[in-house]
């Protein structure tokens, strides 16, 4: 039997077929495996075989982080979000057992949609990008309307303040990514002005923890949201770090993640940030408004994110052969953009 294992596959397709074989019955036509282009933290795969698809979703090969790369929360949302306002693929199966593939993962439905990994969205006309941008921050606002206890989500968080919570987490990833003392003095610098500003809020919501347009399923011919993806960093929190992560578009360059800065926004149909949040603040029922703490603190997780990405990547775990270097990149440019917002700040 021929199986395809494809670029990236970091596990032996022999041992998922016969591990299908005994779970779904798969029958005798090969399995063909197929590695994504996102998946750069969690690994994502394509399976078929014949007329039947789904998606693998799995944990890193290597050592991981405590708590990172938590593949079972991804499961237990995608269970919990169905039938909901808020859009996600339908789970298939989740599997503990390291023995089946070294490390857990799970099988979830394979939508058929596009995904845009650019906030510019090349190849949509002014009228949909639009539509595509209210479809978004529909979504974001429908996961912050949810109803945590009636999903059985209560215990998806831990007590006290998130901020000050996630502010030790990152940091102290942080000190286990950096490569010396010099590694990014920038970032070293947010950190410290976070840590003396973090906030008091009693606010608390579901929280996608990674909510950008390249984790987002859109219809194949519609300007609409059909899947949210990715819920690795998924919490119970404060709704605003997803909203300042999303908004971080309108002050990340294109090559910085897809951003937007700089770009002629009335001529691609986009909104303006302070409108698209307006937007937000009126769908989500917003009592709070997002503040610099906010942004410098998304910047913060993204720089960190990054820093791990290229960690991995000088492990040989990335996905992209220059991924250490993608990694590095962008841990600069978001601690960049998170310091440049402090100096706005403090020369105001």
């Amino acid at each position: 039997m021929q199986m395809d294992a494809g670029r990236g596959v970091d596990f032996e397709v022999a041992r998922l077929d016969a591990y299908l074989q005994d779970t779904e019955g798969a029958g005798s036509v090969p399995l063909e495996v197929r590695r994504t282009e996102g998946g750069m933290s969690n690994p994502t795969y394509f399976l078929r075989r014949g007329d039947w698809e789904a998606v693998l979703r799995k944990q890193p090969a290597g050592e991981v982080l405590p708590s990172a790369h938590a593949i079972d929360r991804e499961w237990r949302i995608l269970a919990a979000l169905q039938d909901t306002d808020v859009p996600v693929p339908r789970p298939i199966h989740y599997c503990h057992d390291r023995a089946a593939l070294g490390t857990p993962f799970y099988l979830m439905e394979r939508l058929n949609g596009r995904v845009f990994h650019e906030f510019a969205t090349p190849g949509l006309v002014r009228e949909e990008r639009a539509a595509l941008f209210d479809s978004m921050v529909r979504t974001m606002a429908a996961i912050h309307r949810l109803e945590i206890a009636a999903l059985g989500l209560s215990d998806y968080g831990r007590a006290g303040n998130y901020f000050a919570r996630q502010l030790k987490r990152w940091s102290e990833q942080w000190g286990k990514f950096r490569q010396g003392p010099d590694d990014n003095p920038a970032l070293d610098e947010v950190v410290a002005w976070l840590a003396a500003r973090v906030p008091e809020s009693e606010l608390q919501t579901l929280c996608h923890g990674d909510f950008r347009i390249g984790n987002m399923m859109f219809h194949p011919t519609e300007p609409r949201v059909i899947g949210v993806l990715d819920w690795e960093l998924s919490t119970l929190g404060h709704p605003l770090v997803d909203v300042a992560f999303n908004s971080q578009a309108w002050r990340m360059a294109p090559d910085e993640n897809g951003g937007l800065l700089g770009l002629d926004l009335a001529a691609l149909g986009i909104p303006e940030e302070s409108d698209y949040l307006e937007r937000y603040y009126r769908l989500a029922g917003s009592r709070e408004r997002m503040t610099t703490f906010h942004q410098v603190f998304a910047m913060f997780r993204g720089a960190v994110g990054s820093a791990g990405v290229a960690v991995r990547g000088e492990q040989g775990n990335g996905f992209l052969p220059d991924a250490a270097r993608i990694g590095r990149k962008l841990a600069r440019a978001y601690a960049g953009r998170g310091l440049a917002l402090i100096k706005e700040k403090e020369g105001a």
